[in-house]
């Protein structure tokens, strides 16, 4: 994991660049760091995005365990092969 600090215009917060071993880049404001180093009112749990109800094929899944790119592949392959294994038994077609 490798960290980067910028400085932009004055207005603005400093900001650190942390690049995870996986290669995501995340932007950490100061103030939004500092926040969280000092201990604060207990809050309500947050409800994961990914988990909602209504969310039905969408998985958050831990850093480093993205699905492997073959699989899509595979997929379009699959399905491929049944359209057209489908296809074939059209009466009239070429």
């Amino acid at each position: 994991m490798t960290t980067q600090h910028t400085s932009g215009s004055t207005s603005a917060a400093p900001t650190k660049i942390i690049t995870t071993n996986t290669g995501r880049i995340l932007r950490v404001s100061a103030d939004a760091e500092a926040a969280v180093t000092t201990p604060a009112a207990p809050a309500k749990p947050q409800v994961d995005p990914a988990r909602r109800a209504d969310v039905l094929f969408r998985v958050r899944r831990d850093e480093g365990h993205e699905i492997s790119a073959w699989w899509m592949i595979g997929a379009f392959l699959a399905t491929s092969g049944l359209v057209i294994l489908l296809l074939s038994g059209v009466p009239g077609v070429a």
